[in-house]
């Protein structure tokens, strides 16, 4: 079994910054890729940032240069850094994960609970 849990959320003003972490746990040969992705009220889920075990970044357009992405593979974890957050980024995060239980098995996507950013003044 695999386990995904996320903290670090919590509400700010417009212009400040929150970090995001992200462990994974359980049976996990191999993570490819990390990711955060955010679901705002009425809005489809979409991804806010990902990055593979090589340490490629991927980041949505409305992100770019103010959220940077990191991860530690050793310890299977993930972090993302806000800074200069706007009321629009306020959504519930999600840790997403890309895993191999085995050698042999196919890569799963997992999910972890949720953890609410408000950007507000």
């Amino acid at each position: 079994q695999v386990q995904l849990v996320g903290s670090g959320g919590g509400m700010v003003q417009p212009g400040g910054s929150l970090r995001l972490f992200c462990a994974a746990s359980g049976s996990i040969f191999s993570i490819v890729k990390m990711g955060w992705y955010r679901q705002a009220p009425g809005k489809q889920r979409e991804s806010v940032a990902t990055i593979t075990s090589g340490g490629s970044a991927d980041y949505a357009d409305s992100v770019k240069g103010r959220f940077t992405i990191s991860r530690d593979n050793a310890k299977n974890t993930v972090s993302l850094q806000m800074d200069s957050l706007k009321p629009e980024d306020t959504a519930v995060y999600f840790c997403n994960a890309e895993i191999r239980r085995a050698p042999w098995s196919p890569e799963l996507t997992y999910w972890g609970r949720g953890t609410q950013v408000t950007v507000s003044s």
